[in-house]
């Protein structure tokens, strides 16, 4: 067998180890090449894997639907409820425990496609997303629209789930998210939001006169006499005014809507169990309202028309008789300029 000089400290051997190979980490032999290498050498910069906060404002709204502020404003918000009790086996820090959480939200997408973005296994994501809505059932925001003597608008979307175990297949499984008054309700799945509202305690609440003001929804309710819907032929003048006045107030509980699904893309569809859906929705509900409160960034709503909706019940007499009277008072008269 012939030897070419591989192993022998002369020739070509030493014309091999001379050069400088530029995928091989060594240092080069001749001085010129370390001076250029010395002059074109970058400064690396090394995150911290554990800090999901090194990043900008830009890719942490991308990822975590919230910046640097408002990350930190719900980490120490949390912490009494998310902080972990131990720093055995390198527990998760709230402030990346709360990341988890929100990349799952803003994605919707598998937990082990987050646990590989975050670097962690997927059984701890299941758990940071537990911890955190749990957490966020505790800060339950309120909101008002503005409407005469109106003290909130109701309305419905509904969410669709993963079908639990039941004889019926053929079945779309979802949860209609409803924003009533001042709160979030969580019905069944497949439930009618005028059968839900009739049969509910804040019904027979209005119904007794424990509220001092009325409501709003669309044709899809019967007019009560606390509960204003729009004229299905309105003429022109007063009640038109009074319509496109409903119309106006609430556009702001539909735009709600569209801004949660477009800020958590999980509300387009989540494959849990109903009880925890309702707990992720809920958890969802809050962090919109903190975000809307620090005026994060929010997505772009298009405002939907409204649906040419038939009423499930028929209007109650006391009830047009309401509305005649609002339209009376507030529309019938145009100001002068």
């Amino acid at each position: 067998m012939r030897d070419h000089g591989y192993k022998s400290e002369g020739g070509f051997g030493k014309s091999v180890a001379a050069m400088s190979c530029p995928f091989v980490r060594e240092q080069p032999i001749a001085e010129g090449a370390r001076l250029i290498r010395r002059v074109f050498r970058i400064q690396r910069i090394l995150r911290d894997r554990q800090d999901p906060l090194a990043q900008c404002d830009s890719v942490l709204i991308e990822r975590y639907r919230f910046s640097c502020e408002g990350i930190i404003y719900l980490t120490n918000l949390l912490d009494p409820y998310v902080k972990s009790s131990t720093r055995r086996s390198r527990a998760l820090t709230t402030a990346r425990t709360v990341c988890i959480a929100l990349r799952f939200f803003a994605s919707g997408t598998f937990l082990y496609t987050v646990g590989d973005a975050e670097n962690i296994g997927k059984s701890a994501v299941c758990r940071s997303i537990r911890k955190v809505y749990l957490a966020l059932k505790h800060f339950l925001a309120r909101w008002s629209p503005g409407f005469p003597n109106v003290i909130g608008t109701i309305d419905c979307t509904h969410i669709a789930i993963k079908a639990p175990q039941a004889p019926m297949k053929r079945i779309l499984w979802c949860v209609t998210l409803c924003a009533m008054s001042q709160m979030w309700k969580l019905n069944g799945p497949d439930q009618c939001m005028t059968q839900e509202f009739s049969g509910s305690g804040l019904c027979t609440l209005f119904e007794r006169g424990a509220y001092d003001g009325i409501l709003l929804g669309d044709r899809g309710y019967a007019c009560r006499q606390y509960f204003m819907t729009p004229f299905p032929d309105p003429n022109p003048g007063p009640q038109t005014r009074y319509n496109a006045a409903l119309a106006r107030t609430r556009a702001r509980t539909e735009m709600t809507f569209g801004q949660l699904k477009g800020r958590f893309q999980c509300l387009k569809s989540l494959r849990v169990a109903p009880d925890r859906a309702c707990d992720i929705i809920v958890a969802c509900a809050v962090l919109h309202n903190i975000a809307t409160i620090r005026k994060e960034r929010s997505p772009v709503v298009e405002v939907q028309p409204d649906d040419d909706l038939q009423p499930v019940h028929l209007d109650q007499p006391s009830g047009r008789a309401a509305r005649d009277r609002i339209v009376q008072h507030n529309f019938e008269y145009q100001k002068k300029t």
